[in-house]
Formats: C-alpha cells, structure tokens, sequence
C-alpha cells in the first residue's frame, strides 16, 4: 500500500503498479500556457469533454522532462499540483523513472515551441530528432520499446525524419506523428469517397512557412490519399511567393474554380470592402488583402496535382477542395479550428488528438499512417528548400518512394 508520504515524495513508479493503468513519460521542449505541452499533457492529468461526456484518460502521466524552464513554466505547479508526476533532469531518467531500465508504457514527444536558433532558410530546429535519439537509447539499452507520439512533424531536417521513421520500423514500436487537422471536426462532416479518381486537388490556409504550411499540407494528404491506389508519392514541388505566386494564379498553374471553393468554406474569409460581408475577394483585392502568399505546387506519381495555398491577411482557417470523376461540383470542406475567445481557454481541437494519442497508447498501434506525416514533412522541407532555392522547381525522387494505402476508417472528429 502506498503512503501519502510516498505519493508527496514523488513516487511515481509505486503510485503507477498500484492502479495498474499504463504509465506515459512526457517529454517536451517547453510547458507554458497555451503551448502545446500545456495543450495534450494537461488534458492527460485533468482529462477533456468528450461525446458529451468529462472524459479521463486511462493512464497516467508519471514523469516528464523539460528542455527549456522559463519565467512562465506551468510544469511545477502541475507537479505540485499532480503529486503523482515527477519532473526528471534528463529525457533517460524521465523514462526509466530513476531507475535503469525503461519504466514507462508510453511516451509523449512535444517539441514545438521554446527559444531555439533558425537557420538560414527561416527553419527554426526544434530539437524534436535529438530527443527521440535518447528516447530510442533507452528503448536499446532496456531491450524493449514502447509507442511513442511524436507533436507535428517529425523533423525539420528531412534525413533526420527518415531516420526517425525507419528507426521505429527497425526497433518495431509504434510511432505516431502529427497536428490536430487531419482529426479535428470538418464543416461539412464528409470524407473523401474511398478509391475516388481525383484530379487537382487545394488547399486554402494562411501563416508562416515550416510551421502552417505543415498544417495545410496535413490537410491534403488526410484527403487525397483515400484516391484509387491510395498514395503514390511524390515527383516534383516548386514553390511560390509574393509577385511569383500572383502571376502563377493568372497563369492558371492551379485551378482557380477549386482555390474558390475552398476559399467559400473559409469562416473567416475577409470581403473585397470593409462592411460588405458578402463581397468575395478577387483580384486586386486578394493582392490587397493578402500579405506575401506562398503555394506549394507538387505532382503526384499518379498524375494528381496537389496546391497548398497559404492566404495570410485574407483567411485564418484550412480549407480543402478537389475534382473527383464523376461529380459536377467541386468537393469541399474545411478543417474546423474553433479558437476560443480572447484565447482564455484551451483549444477544443486537442482533444481528438489526445484521443487519437490515447488509442496509440492502448492499442500500440497508430490510428492513421505514419507514412502520412513522413510524406507532408518531407513536403514541408521540399517547400522551404524550393523558396530558399529562388522558387526552383525540385525533383523529390526521396518522396516518390512513399507509398502507402489510406487507413481504413476515417479518424476526424465527428461529434
């Protein structure tokens, strides 16, 4: 039986064997409000509305390691708070509990956010590959491993993000990869029909490169993989911005009725005139309102062509449309982001990741492809290189080799 000195005391291994539910190591760059170590760890200590329901995840966060401790760190007070988790020096402490051999059950990677440098190419270097090495060091030197979830993409270097993929396979543990947009809601709730033949398919979205381009290229893959013969990777991307991307729009190098239709699922689409809700932005108005667009233009092994569209100014949501063979009408829908209030809440968009998460962690298997995130952040880097590269167009003969079929059911969030 355990003491409540001993609870007090941090003894998060005994308290864990007590209850018999799995033990999950947190392990994260940065913890501080509204960050998304604060985001999915926190839903994991105090649980999250659910189906209608307060649901509490069957399993216990034990320890957790972080990289960076700031003046607004939240992870003290919720070990204070949660007795039961216990802050460790180092990511193999954290995961061994102290002790020598692994000791956890399931381990969360949350590399986003924190004070790290950029290089050259404006990629900030997340140390994401560095902590998942030590994490696998302890998998190796105990014998065994254990699901990992890994928050965004894998890497911002794209050899490390190999590595990190073929690592998980050669060590066989479960590893899953990603944001909330491939599993949050959808207005309207559909899915793209299994084995569709589609077309051109786009993406309509808005901020930064190497971070929300990540998200909408997310947005196209979760889709256009449930084509006929699943995916077939990658040839080629070129990239664009500013006046290059202006003049590739009137050039009609992506399909201007589809970037329309994803634009009409917007929910924060800004009007052409101050006041006038239903003035559509066209033409100059879309060159007022958006500040320094970027697209992403790739073809697929199987012909599809895929345009990722980042509308700065003018939207701040994710919205995707397609032709599929057979329909009239483009098909469409958005990736529903609700951001709450004044940002005085956590974001409801987490939670079907942590449940995803949760399945991972119970299951031992991820619910969707890995390959999934493995092709969009070899995309991301592809899209950085080709602007850093004066917008050249890149033969991508490493992502041609990612070919995967589309998981079986749906995993967005249709509650």
């Amino acid at each position: 039986m355990i003491t409540r000195r001993e609870v007090l005391a941090g003894a998060p291994l005994l308290a864990a064997a007590a209850t018999g539910r799995p033990k999950i190591a947190a392990i994260c760059t940065i913890y501080f409000k509204f960050s998304h170590t604060q985001h999915i760890v926190d839903r994991f200590l105090t649980g999250y509305g659910w189906n209608g329901t307060h649901h509490r995840p069957p399993m216990d966060v034990v320890s957790i390691y972080v990289d960076q401790v700031g003046q607004n760190d939240l992870s003290r007070g919720r070990i204070r708070e949660f007795p039961s988790m216990k802050a460790y020096p180092s990511v193999a402490e954290a995961l061994t509990l102290g002790t020598e051999k692994l000791a956890v059950d399931g381990v969360l990677l949350i590399g986003e956010h924190g004070k790290y440098a950029r290089n050259e190419k404006g990629q900030t270097q997340y140390p994401r590959y560095q902590l998942y090495q030590q994490i696998v060091k302890v998998f190796e030197s105990s014998g065994r491993a254990v699901p990992v979830f890994n928050d965004k993409h894998l890497s911002w270097n794209w050899d490390w993000a190999r590595e990190m993929y073929d690592t998980s396979r050669r060590l066989k543990f479960p590893l899953m990869a990603g944001s909330s947009l491939p599993v949050t809601w959808r207005t309207p709730s559909v899915e793209l029909p299994a084995k569709a033949v589609v077309r051109e398919a786009v993406c309509a979205g808005y901020g930064g490169v190497d971070s929300y381009d990540f998200h909408a290229l997310e947005t196209l893959q979760c889709m256009v993989e449930r084509r006929r013969g699943g995916e077939s990777g990658v040839k080629w991307l070129q990239a664009y911005r500013g006046e290059s991307f202006w003049k590739a729009m009137d050039d009609g190098v992506w399909s201007r009725e589809l970037m329309e239709s994803a634009l009409c699922r917007s929910h924060t689409l800004k009007p052409s005139r101050a006041g006038f809700n239903n003035d559509f932005p066209t033409g100059e108005s879309m060159r007022r309102l958006a500040r320094n667009p970027v697209a992403y233009v790739y073809e697929h092994a199987d012909g599809l062509k895929s345009t990722m569209l980042l509308f700065s100014g003018m939207i701040e949501d994710f919205n995707f449309a397609c032709r599929i063979d057979g329909r009239k009408e483009p098909f469409s829908t958005q990736m529903y982001l609700p951001m709450p209030p004044g940002r005085t809440t956590l974001a409801n968009f987490f939670s079907p990741l942590t449940n995803n998460i949760e399945r991972l962690f119970l299951e031992k298997k991820s619910p969707y492809p890995l390959e999934r995130t493995l092709l969009t952040t070899g995309l991301t880097a592809a899209g950085v290189d080709s602007l850093f590269q004066g917008q050249k167009r890149l033969e991508t003969p490493h992502l041609e080799k990612i070919v995967y079929p589309a998981p079986t059911d749906s995993t967005f969030w249709r509650s």
